[in-house]
């Protein structure tokens, strides 16, 4: 390498590591633990799982019992812009992008249309409208509305959230599995420090909990089945004997601003006391399987999503696990982990709690994240009772273990096709406890 490209290289890599972090000035969500702060917290930091048993029954297949996790949401209530029927993955998102501007006090007069963009992601948007009408089609021999394709489209609640908010900077749907709202944030995120936009709306939601789609999941044998009596322990994170996961539905969606844009605004906090920034992000892919995850791939997200913040590994207060409680996923993050932080960094895994919302789990996910930056400590893994005796980490289980003077946390997101996302949140002008 040439001097002079080697210092160009060197000198894009201080600016990204100097990058200022971005405001989070209002979250928002719709999920099976609540639509309330109160809610959501109270289940995250106990431990209450919303994980129930459904039975799947489908004409000429046997019944069986799997493992979901339901929003109490009422989709039908939700009206739309564009007039057009919503899917109802399609109407949490709305629902949770609307509660996150209202929190953030985004009016369209408070921002220039051309300096708001739309930043989402989803795993299998319009899930829900498209199992139906295939249904009505292939089982019923009923025509299809006009509008089919406008309601399953991938960018559906890209092209709502546009509408309702009018913003007319970039609105780009990410569809990564797993990964995708995490990767909407993070790719947010760089359009704010970039100086392309201001203000994003960004998130994500998946609702697959319909006949095709669970059925399709329970196929691949990832999912958990409900133990008779005590179904909500069926997810179970890094778990001896952890047999996979619980199918979950939802949406999440946090508003992002410059720091210059959210004090031109006079944005003080998120409406609880607290205010949170997101300070680094990496991405890419393990190259190396379609469904089982690479360590290695893991631990170069891990490490620059930290080079972006600017921060080591030793300031991260905890991590929150993508923890999915299938063998081989938990396997590798573990190590992935164990070999970033060391075994005495603090790890938690929600989707004991709140399901596997695939797509929107990412966004979910930081919002945890940032609560338990808030209250400065870290909830427990729900139904964390004996540890695989491979892994070696400070996993939290029990209750939530305090953390006194948490800044700084990590939120992981690692999808099927190998595509890894990573998030640094921060707290900051917290107040004294």
């Amino acid at each position: 390498m040439s001097s002079g490209v080697e210092h160009a290289v060197i000198a894009a890599s201080a600016q990204r590591i100097a990058a200022p972090p971005v405001r989070v000035s209002g979250i928002g969500f719709v999920t099976p633990i609540g639509r309330t702060l109160e809610a959501f917290d109270d289940a995250l930091f106990h431990g209450r799982s919303a994980v129930r048993s459904h039975t799947l029954a489908i004409p000429g297949m046997d019944s069986v019992e799997i493992a979901v996790a339901a929003c109490d949401f009422d989709s039908n209530g939700v009206r739309s812009t564009s007039r057009l029927p919503l899917d109802r993955g399609t109407a949490m998102a709305l629902a949770a992008a609307q509660d996150a501007a209202a929190q953030a006090g985004l009016a369209r007069d408070s921002v220039d249309p051309e300096r708001l963009g739309i930043f989402w992601g989803s795993g299998l948007a319009g899930a829900g409208s498209f199992d139906t009408t295939t249904q009505a089609l292939y089982g019923e021999q009923r025509r299809m509305r006009p509008t089919t394709v406008l309601t399953v489209m991938p960018n559906a609640a890209v092209a709502e959230l546009a509408l309702h908010f009018g913003a007319h900077g970039a609105a780009i749907a990410y569809a990564c599995a797993c990964a995708s709202s995490a990767v909407a944030i993070g790719e947010a995120m760089r359009a704010i420090r970039g100086g392309w936009i201001d203000v994003a709306i960004v998130g994500g939601h998946d609702a697959m909990l319909t006949p095709g789609v669970m059925a399709s999941w329970q196929a691949m044998r990832v999912m958990a089945a409900p133990p008779v009596g005590a179904p909500e322990t069926a997810c179970r994170p890094f778990s001896g004997d952890r047999a996979g996961f619980a199918l979950g539905e939802g949406a999440a969606a946090l508003v992002l601003e410059s720091e210059a844009h959210a004090r031109s605004r006079g944005v003080a906090d998120t409406g609880d006391g607290a205010s949170y920034v997101l300070a680094g992000y990496a991405t890419n892919c393990d190259g190396t399987h379609i469904t089982n995850p690479d360590s290695a791939g893991q631990v170069r997200a891990m490490r620059a999503a930290l080079r972006d913040a600017g921060i080591d590994a030793a300031q991260i207060g905890h991590v929150n696990a993508h923890g999915t409680a299938t063998m081989a996923g938990d396997a590798a993050e573990a190590a992935s982990v164990r070999e970033l932080f060391g075994s005495a960094m603090p790890v938690c895994a929600t989707k004991a709690i709140h399901g596997h919302v695939l797509g929107g789990g990412g966004a979910i996910e930081l919002i945890a994240t940032l609560r338990a930056l808030a209250h400065e400590a870290v909830p427990p893994i729900a139904n964390l009772r004996e540890p695989d005796a491979a892994f070696d980490l400070a996993f939290v289980r029990g209750e939530a273990r305090a953390v006194p003077g948490m800044r700084w946390a990590m939120s992981n997101s690692f999808a099927f096709g190998g595509t890894n996302a990573v998030l640094v949140a921060g707290r900051i002008d917290a107040p004294s406890r």
